[in-house]
């Protein structure tokens, strides 16, 4: 069969298309923005990319046929030129989530990762502790695991981990995602108020995981964090599955933190101690994380004790709190931020960990919400253990930033352009400066341009 996915540059859709490569699948795709480092990871499997979304890319030409079979991703709406092609050639289409459920993941043991936060590292980190169980998992993940180098692939055994994302499906399916994954264990990490695009309210969002609770059988597992109230109003709508809880201090699966940065912490399951975990991730919320995927490889049959080691060994995903560089003691991050709750509990590990160097951030709003203002309010008390903030305020931006810079009381400011930014920040900096660039987008690869301007000082 021949595939041709729209949207095939995106973390998830990439995904897609390498996992049908690997099921021996003639794959070939579109897409409005075709970048490294998933077009590089496309191309070395040999996937033919185009750039933009012409109606041509669907038909027939000299060497290609038409394809059996078009799938399309939610970045694609009516109006679109491949879209209307399609729909008006009658060409046989499915979203990418059900593709996967259908194709991928039936029959398999899936166990799916949802959560407004942390979905991308829990499942990266699930991956690998189920790996080195010797399960030999399919997975596929939102970015790329440092421990596998692919976001996607089959496996050699029963599961399968997903990254269970809570946003729409496809322009003709609004249902959320990971409806279509029917997983047997499901983490629901936490659920905050977010894609103010497409949701009106949190409770709109409880509704959609509602939805995923449904689908999780009797006989499988709930892991779900017992500090959130808006999870616990989920399952009150109703649950038919085993519940696990976790949390800092409570939950079924507790931890008690050795490091305050989270770097070390104990892991009791039922008030026994089952070990101690030692590993690079900083903060309560890569506790959490660790946790969340402790308790889901070991309803998968993995021995809880025994994969305690895994987390010293395990790489996180590309930029998240990645290092990009350290030059005359100033070091360097690129962390793909989105929210003020992620952006705070960062920081707060970081803070931990450095105490009282200086801490500079260069914040990006690039989200649906962000650029909408829709944590507007939420942004400055999120930016609480950062000593200077440098605010990237587009001319486009739809509201005023300065109501988040006025707020932090003489440490934060605006910049119109990415240049600027970096000058603004090179003027402050100094040595034992930590500084961190936060965007769920491109950035203009400012990390990495910061930290080429500080090497040519």
């Amino acid at each position: 069969m021949r595939l041709h996915i729209l949207g095939i540059c995106g973390t998830f859709m990439g995904g897609v298309a390498a996992l049908a490569r690997e099921m021996g699948q003639a794959v070939e795709g579109s897409d409005a923005n075709v970048y490294p480092p998933m077009s590089s990871q496309l191309e070395a499997l040999g996937i033919e990319l185009m750039r933009g979304y012409a109606a041509e890319h669907l038909q027939p030409a000299r060497g290609r046929e038409q394809p059996d079979l078009v799938v399309v991703g939610n970045a694609l709406s009516r109006g679109n030129p491949a879209v209307e092609y399609m729909l008006d050639q009658g060409l046989r289409y499915i979203s990418g989530p059900q593709w996967l459920g259908e194709t991928v993941l039936a029959g398999r043991q899936v166990l799916a990762v949802a959560g407004t936060h942390g979905k991308t590292t829990t499942t990266s980190l699930l991956a690998h502790l189920l790996d080195t169980a010797g399960l030999a998992p399919g997975f596929l993940v939102g970015g790329v695991p440092g421990n596998f180098g692919v976001s996607a692939r089959l496996g050699q055994g029963a599961p399968f981990v997903i990254e269970a994302d809570e946003y729409d499906t496809a322009f003709f399916d609004k249902r959320s995602k990971f409806v279509h994954y029917r997983p047997r264990i499901a983490i629901l990490n936490n659920l905050e108020y977010d894609h103010a695009d497409i949701f009106p309210d949190v409770a709109a969002i409880q509704r959609q995981f509602h939805h995923l609770v449904r689908t999780v059988p009797g006989n499988g597992r709930l892991i779900v964090n017992a500090h959130d109230p808006r999870l616990a109003e989920v399952l009150a709508m109703g649950c038919w599955t085993p519940v696990e809880t976790f949390g800092i201090g409570c939950g079924d699966w507790q931890a008690g933190l050795i490091e305050a940065d989270g770097s070390a912490f104990s892991v009791h399951r039922g008030g026994s101690l089952i070990g101690e975990v030692r590993w690079s991730l900083l903060g309560n919320h890569g506790v959490m994380n660790a946790l969340a995927a402790l308790a889901a490889a070991t309803a998968a049959g993995a021995d809880p004790q025994a994969l305690l080691p895994a987390f010293a060994s395990f790489e996180s995903v590309k930029r998240r709190m990645e290092l990009v560089g350290e030059v005359n003691g100033v070091r360097v991050y690129d962390d793909f931020a989105h929210h003020p709750t992620a952006i705070a509990t960062t920081l707060a590990g970081l803070r931990a960990k450095v105490g009282k160097a200086r801490i500079l951030v260069a914040l990006e709003p690039r989200s649906n919400s962000m650029r909408q203002g829709a944590h507007a309010d939420a942004l400055a008390p999120s930016l609480a253990d950062a000593d200077d903030v440098v605010f990237l305020h587009r001319p486009e931006l739809s509201w005023d930033a300065t109501v988040v810079t006025a707020a932090l009381a003489g440490r934060g400011r605006t910049m119109p352009t990415v240049d600027a930014l970096i000058a603004s920040l090179r003027e402050r900096v100094h040595a034992g400066d930590q500084v961190i660039f936060m965007s769920n987008g491109g950035f203009e690869a400012a990390p990495r341009r910061f930290v080429e301007s500080l090497r040519g000082a």
